[in-house]
């Protein structure tokens, strides 16, 4: 069986002249050469594609495969996760991961929220800031947390993410509307623990890879699983194993959110409990990082006893489950 792999290689871009913030959600070299040798040790033949537009060229040249192993994220527009599913739907191939509409809502966190919310998941209460003077109809009670509506990895995600008043609220707003070009997600802010689910599996097959909670140390920003925390994780986070009452009950908020989603093969849920200790759901990554050393996915999968061999094989097996059907 032979493997495409899409992937959008931070190198690549860093060397196109784009900054580091701009690629942070793209992949190292390393990631592409975990996941490839551990296709090829688990039997599959493996071609590296790359990006968006290298799919492009390979289908205009008319090559095909068997299945894709997809973990591109796109560069522009709202819809850039699903572009290259999107292209292989258009020629019949299967992949893993989720398909374009999914990967189209999850990369919007209101709209998101929106669905789960309908779904009856707790999840904070929020408003959307499009423009500046939307903050004058925000009407939630203060304390607030606010971040761009579409990244990843803690982008525009700080210390000063934590709103206490109007003012912090309009310099806020103001700031991320300017640096991100997108709307900015304004939600309650959660006080209590905060745990990060991986999942495994798609629709009633899902199940719980593990459940960590996330610790800043000391010396972290606070407040926040920040873009400076995420990136400087071995000084300033701590990831914790647990299973307690609060991590079931995250779990389950979780496999509810990624069912009723319909997000598909693996993935990681980021939940926080609110001031009566009731976790929420805050986010889906239905594009988890799968670098072997310091992506949340394969850390939380290693600490509960799943290799990263094993991770790529049950991601794989759920994959193939779908083109059996």
């Amino acid at each position: 069986m032979v493997v495409g792999i899409t992937y959008d290689l931070r190198d690549e871009y860093i060397a196109m002249g784009f900054g580091d913030e701009e690629t942070a959600e793209f992949d190292r070299a390393d990631t592409i050469d975990a996941i490839e040798n551990t296709l090829s040790g688990l039997g599959y033949e493996t071609q590296r594609i790359g990006h968006v537009k290298k799919l492009v060229e390979f289908l205009a040249a008319g090559k095909r495969w068997d299945i894709v192993f997809n973990i591109a994220e796109g560069l522009y527009g709202i819809g850039r996760e699903a572009q290259v599913p999107a292209l292989l739907d258009a020629y019949g191939i299967p992949y893993t991961f989720s398909d374009p509409l999914v990967l189209s809502l999850t990369l919007n966190k209101a709209m998101t929220k929106r669905v789960v919310r309908d779904l009856c998941i707790p999840t904070p209460d929020f408003a959307l800031v499009e423009k500046l003077p939307d903050t004058d109809s925000v009407s939630l009670p203060f304390p607030l947390f606010a971040k761009p509506v579409a990244e990843g990895t803690g982008k525009g995600i700080s210390a000063v993410s934590k709103i206490k008043n109007r003012d912090d609220l309009q310099s806020v707003c103001s700031y991320l509307l300017d640096r991100f070009r997108q709307p900015v997600l304004i939600e309650r802010y959660l006080p209590g623990r905060e745990f990060t689910v991986g999942i495994i599996g798609s629709g009633d097959e899902a199940r719980s890879a593990g459940v960590i909670e996330v610790i800043l140390n000391r010396e972290a920003e606070g407040e926040a699983y920040s873009y400076i925390n995420k990136k400087k994780y071995e000084e300033l986070v701590t990831y914790r194993l647990v299973d307690d009452e609060m991590a079931s009950e995250a779990v389950k908020v979780s496999l509810d959110a990624w069912r009723g989603l319909g997000c598909r093969d693996a993935g990681r849920i980021d939940v926080r409990s609110d001031a009566g200790g009731r976790p929420n759901f805050i986010e889906v990554n239905p594009l988890a990082g799968l670098h072997p050393v310091h992506s949340d996915l394969p850390i939380l999968c290693g600490l509960s006893g799943m290799s990263y061999r094993e991770l790529i094989g049950e991601i794989m097996k759920s994959a193939l489950k779908r083109v059996a059907c």
